[in-house]
């Protein structure tokens, strides 16, 4: 009983202080953006307006826009709000709430993203187990090859080169995203080539990670006494081998799912995609500042989340974890 008692008030001291810390993260993203937006030349009211526009008008522009108020108090409101999920108003088009506007786009990008680290999780435990028990043989060389292209080709150039052969050449999968009232195929097809071009870099990565944890947890003594033991090849390498050297990769599953999130930037454009990443860049071209402090808190929000949900998982794979922390 005393026992869980103290696992219970360790489990959350660990999850008070990775929130202090990722609260303290986001805050400080939030004020770079804040800052960078505020000295760059220009604001929202002048790109609204145009270069002819009078002193004047700018002026009540502004007022109107709430840019005439100096800056710490712009972004003390701002942050007041945005703890009660009130990002204030959009500077461009018809000016409606940013909430509504991060709500249509996120579940896009978050849908893309957790189909993309999942199947980047599959490609690179599979390749990465068969690279280490296939070491310096063909199969290894060849995962090697596919995870350095992985790795080397970014995204904004390995997307045009798939859309070229599968969508253009073959005409097996639509160029680029389309309303779910116009599409004439599954969701599935849409999601195909997004899907791969996200999931490309983290699997590359993954296959890396899992090969030279496998080899390292393959050389182990415990190994050789169940080989010894006559363990069946499969057990061996799945419940003894795979399962210790899973814990790596868990954690760097976890920090690629939130990088997806900002590398869905480029895809996002891509494919022309409403989803939270080409929500950034279309409110970066307008200085739509509320909509720009707003994506940058949510894609921050998850990635802190996420993390954490892999700092719970760990304790759950591998007791060694959880006797640590108690």
């Amino acid at each position: 009983m005393a026992s869980t008692s103290r696992s219970l008030v360790s489990l959350f001291k660990s999850i008070s202080t990775r929130l202090l810390y990722g609260l303290v993260s986001i805050l400080f993203i939030a004020f770079v953006t804040f800052i960078i937006d505020e000295v760059a030349p220009g604001d929202a009211a002048l790109l609204e307006l145009g270069d002819k526009a009078t002193p004047q008008t700018l002026a009540i522009m502004r007022a109107e826009m709430g840019l005439d108020r100096p800056w710490p108090v712009r972004f003390g409101e701002f942050v007041i709000k945005a703890t009660q999920l009130d990002f204030g108003m959009s500077y461009a088009g018809v000016r409606e709430p940013v909430r509504d506007k991060i709500t249509r786009a996120l579940p896009t990008t978050m849908q893309v993203a957790f189909l993309a680290i999942c199947l980047a999780a599959i490609i690179g435990l599979t390749l990465g187990t068969i690279s280490a028990i296939r070491q310096n043989k063909f199969a290894d060389r060849a995962a090697l090859s596919l995870s350095t292209l992985g790795v080397t080709i970014p995204n904004f150039v390995l997307a045009p080169i798939l859309v070229y052969v599968f969508a253009v050449q073959l005409n097996y999968l639509p160029t680029s995203w389309a309303p779910p009232d116009r599409r004439t195929a599954p969701d599935i097809f849409y999601l195909l080539l997004p899907v791969l071009v996200m999931a490309a870099r983290p699997a590359a990565t993954l296959t890396r990670l899992t090969r030279a944890s496998m080899i390292d947890i393959l050389q182990q003594e415990f190994i050789r006494l169940a080989v010894a033991k006559g363990v069946p090849p499969f057990r061996l390498i799945f419940l003894h081998g795979l399962r210790n050297a899973i814990l790596p990769v868990v954690t760097a599953i976890g920090t690629s799912f939130g990088f997806l999130l900002t590398g869905s930037f480029v895809v996002e454009t891509v494919f022309v995609m409403p989803g939270l990443g080409s929500l950034a860049i279309d409110a970066v071209r307008q200085r739509d500042t509320p909509v720009i402090l707003a994506t940058t808190l949510v894609a921050g929000v998850v990635f802190v989340l996420v993390n954490l949900a892999v700092d719970l998982i760990l304790p759950i794979l591998d007791p060694r974890i959880r006797e640590s922390q108690v």
